[in-house]
């Protein structure tokens, strides 16, 4: 069976840096840093008091109050991610079958603000009263239903769940329904709204989060020596994917090229990463493979980067074990530096500021390092593309996540070239 080809036709995005793809780009270029204090709750009881929060979202840009209340921040942030993204690729919605398009939206956690609101006032209650939408509002699986339903698509419908690699199993999900030809079209991406007591606590108990109380802005510095924990975000990307033939046909605007995506797992630890990166190094392998290219193919990694001090060394690790001399030529950069981590959403984020790296042949920073600051165990001879901005030609881009559990995805993009 011949594999049809896929490319990006739509982009969208709501993040710590802007609400739409062009304000963020433009924050993440500028090495501009989205963390604050926290608005959502009162953080004086927690080790950490700062997060990369959406500033400034009114869900009644996108839909009235009443249904606005039967859906959890994430969902509303996927809701608006996607509009964008179908807005984006110029979909003439009543010439197409909607059959032949799908939905595979991520989220690594869900709805947890409702879940933490909802079981608070039964505690306080003392009762069993319980909201009749709380459970359709909390379910990882929402947003691509509600997604669904506003267009009324009605192709592959589901959502994936790997922690902080969810949003790029669903962009590689939906790559794979697209070119074994079971859709023509796919809205993919991910949402996450965890900045809550729940969330922050939770994290902060794993002592996961920077306590960088009194410098947010600086506090995710991936692989510098002084990284203690990364900074939690929120918000959504949403990427359209599209079988080229069907793309070309309706005259639509070609982003980019999904060329192979590929997953592993550790099978190592509950949270941690295998420390010689093995499963780090397994699925970068893979996603090379199946897009049947050579590392020397690829110019720019967007790393999973999160800031942590045991992550950043084991990915540093299996780049130098995959790509070999061709490392050092390479640029890497970790974007969460700018964004924070938005956990299942990062994916689909960093996946589009590859597609841009591709378009606009652009690196963006690693921001936050300070001279000087180095780790022993990391190669500073890699190009870390620290502080700044590079101007390079990608003609192709490798994205890496990884989750808890040992989940680890990445996907490549690369020119579109008919």
């Amino acid at each position: 069976m011949e594999l049809k080809r896929v490319v990006v036709t739509g982009l969208g995005a709501i993040t710590p840096l802007g609400h739409t793809v062009a304000s963020t780009w433009e924050g993440i270029i500028n090495g501009k840093s989205g963390a604050g204090p926290i608005t959502q709750f009162d953080t004086s009881k927690f080790k950490t008091h700062f997060a990369c929060e959406v500033k400034d979202f009114d869900p009644l840009q996108i839909m009235d109050r009443k249904e606005s209340r039967k859906c959890d921040r994430y969902t509303l942030l996927a809701i608006r991610a996607a509009r964008d993204a179908i807005t984006d690729a110029s979909f003439n919605l009543e010439k197409e079958d909607l059959d032949r398009i799908g939905v595979i939206f991520a989220s690594g956690i869900g709805g947890i603000k409702t879940f933490e609101e909802e079981v608070k006032s039964y505690s306080e209650e003392r009762g069993p009263r319980f909201n009749p939408f709380f459970i359709p509002k909390m379910i990882s699986d929402i947003a691509a239903g509600q997604i669904s339903m506003l267009y009324g698509f009605r192709g592959p419908n589901f959502a994936t769940v790997s922690a902080c690699a969810s949003s790029t199993n669903a962009i590689s999900d939906a790559f794979n329904y697209i070119r074994l030809g079971k859709a023509n079209a796919i809205v993919t991406g991910g949402a996450e709204a965890a900045v809550s007591a729940a969330g922050i606590g939770g994290f902060n108990a794993m002592n996961a989060l920077s306590t960088r109380n009194d410098s947010p802005e600086t506090a995710s510095r991936p692989f510098s020596a002084s990284r203690d924990g990364f900074v939690l975000g929120e918000g959504a990307a949403c990427l359209i994917l599209e079988e080229m033939e069907h793309a070309l046909a309706r005259g639509a605007t070609i982003y980019c090229e999904v060329a192979g995506a590929g997953m592993s797992a550790d099978a190592y630890h509950l949270t941690a990463s295998h420390p010689e990166g093995l499963g780090a190094k397994l699925v970068m392998k893979n996603a090379l493979e199946d897009a049947g290219m050579r590392p020397e193919e690829i110019d720019y990694i967007n790393v999973h980067g999160t800031s942590t001090p045991v992550g950043d060394i084991s990915e540093a690790k299996a780049i130098k074990d995959v790509f070999g001399e061709h490392a050092y030529r390479l640029n890497i950069s970790s974007t969460k530096s700018m964004t924070g981590h938005l956990l299942g959403a990062a994916g689909a984020l960093e996946a589009i500021a590859c597609v841009i790296a591709v378009k606009e042949d652009v690196v963006p920073p690693t921001i936050n390092h300070e001279e000087g600051d180095n780790d022993p165990e990391i190669d500073y001879k890699l190009n870390f593309t620290f502080n700044k901005t590079q101007k390079r030609i990608v003609n192709a881009a490798l994205s890496n996540t990884f989750g808890f559990g040992g989940h680890n995805a990445s996907i490549i993009v690369r020119k579109f070239v008919r």
